[in-house]
């Protein structure tokens, strides 16, 4: 079991990352405020699959292979960063929208909701990069039952990520009518969106391989 310096330290990490804003932030919004707050939390559920899936990965080590293979892992990078760049360009261009910003998208099935969602996590740099790089860091061989730890702390993220992207689903039809009500603020979120997609794909265009 991992100690409860490194099993906090961890949640802490995981808890900046999920308030970063990223493709899981901005597909959840967009449903919760289109679809309502039901919506969300099926979307989220997906998500939160695809959070399970990556822990699996990287607790049986399988996710090593990507590492060990230079192609595979600076593919993933940049595609990643383009795709971050993509985001924060949608962002702040003419005629860009906030990503609680309402606005009119197709009622989807539960089912889909569920999909979309699975789908957006697993194609996620950040949560690749989060258990690909962050979570050995987080483990000590020298107490023994390395899957265990891993198991740990990778469900410790999970809690965590589910709890607060709950939580912005939930909120996110509150916060999307008080920006409406103010647009000054609308704009400063869209740009503070932006810069922070900008760093995040610049650094992981520029982050060295490990």
């Amino acid at each position: 079991m991992p100690t409860a310096t490194n099993l906090i330290a961890f949640c802490l990490v995981a808890l900046g990352m999920v308030l970063t804003p990223g493709p899981n932030m901005i597909y959840l919004v967009s449903r919760s405020i289109t679809q309502g707050r039901a919506a969300g939390l099926v979307s989220l559920a997906g998500v939160a699959l695809g959070f399970v899936f990556y822990m699996l990965c990287a607790a049986f080590g399988i996710t090593a292979i990507l590492l060990a293979i230079p192609f595979a892992y600076d593919a993933l990078r940049a595609a990643g960063a383009i795709y971050l760049l993509w985001l924060a360009w949608q962002a702040i261009r003419p005629g860009g929208h906030s990503p609680f910003q309402v606005r009119d998208l197709p009622q989807d099935s539960p089912r889909k909701l569920f999909t979309m969602g699975l789908v957006t996590a697993l194609f996620n740099p950040k949560v690749a990069v989060l258990y690909l790089s962050l979570l050995p860091q987080f483990i000590e061989p020298a107490r023994g039952n390395v899957l265990g730890q891993a198991l740990i702390l990778g469900s410790a993220q999970i809690v965590v990520s589910v709890t607060m992207n709950g939580v912005i689903a939930m909120s996110a039809g509150s916060i999307a009518g008080f920006l409406g009500r103010r647009p000054g603020w609308a704009t400063v979120q869209r740009w503070l969106m932006a810069t922070v997609l900008g760093a995040l794909a610049l650094r992981m265009a520029t982050e060295a391989r490990r």
